[in-house]
């Protein structure tokens, strides 16, 4: 994902690539930037990676006046409260996801979930990913869950393979979580109700897709004062 970024970023005319970093490749060339392992003199910062190294990121960001764009997932509730706290002097916006399709397709089933009785949310991701459910995933059914608090009950009595029901989200929502080889980043939502069902999804074919959402956030961040969470936000959704 960081060269992808990194691409997107230096073929942008209204943007200028000003580092990158990354432990293990070290000294290496990408869009005319050596890659180091210690941040640049920037004025918005991009991380994608992964949960513990984004928070010592952010904390960085934040000490030093530097605006943030963050992709990693797997923050918790107290990570957003300390982000609210430690962001003063700089920005910083945190999306689960960038596609701008996966941004309609949440909103789509926040609308429709006062109208169904059950949901469920389905998410497939490629096979290095590691935390489950995915950051997207978790927020549909919170957004969900907002919108309609009371769901009928699972009907299962009898469990024959533990896990068979996908973990157990907010308001009763099960989330289910697929690692497959070939998978980029897919996500379905089924809402049902007596005589029908609804199902959005949402399918990814190239990490190329993540791209214009990431540089409107980049080009947005310095106007958002404190801390955005979601991409729908700087789309006014």
């Amino acid at each position: 994902m960081g060269s992808t970024v990194c691409a997107a970023v230096s073929a942008d005319p209204e943007l200028e690539l000003a580092g990158a970093v990354d432990p293990s490749h070290l000294g290496e060339t990408i869009e005319g930037v050596t890659v180091t392992e210690r941040m640049p003199a920037v004025d918005v910062v991009v991380d994608f990676t992964e949960v513990d190294a984004a928070r010592e990121n952010l904390r960085w960001a934040a000490e030093n006046g530097v605006h943030a764009v963050v992709g990693t997932t797997g923050f918790t509730a107290h990570d957003h409260e300390l982000f609210a706290t430690i962001f003063s002097d700089s920005n910083c916006v945190i999306a689960p996801n960038f596609a701008i399709g996966a941004v309609l397709m949440m909103r789509m089933a926040e609308l429709a979930a006062p109208f169904f009785d059950t949901a469920e949310v389905i998410e497939l991701h490629h096979d290095a990913k590691r935390d489950a459910p995915s950051g997207t995933a978790m927020l549909t059914a919170e957004r969900m869950a907002a919108a309609k608090q009371s769901w009928a009950p699972d009907p299962t009595e009898q469990h024959v393979l533990p896990g068979a029901r996908g973990g157990t989200g907010p308001a009763g929502i099960h989330v289910h979580a697929v690692r497959m080889r070939g998978v980029v980043a897919n996500q379905e939502v089924i809402l049902g109700t007596t005589g029908q069902t609804l199902t959005i999804r949402h399918d990814t074919t190239d990490r190329s897709c993540f791209m214009p959402g990431v540089l409107l956030a980049v080009k947005r961040v310095v106007s958002r004062p404190g801390v955005t969470v979601g991409l729908d936000a700087l789309l006014e959704l």
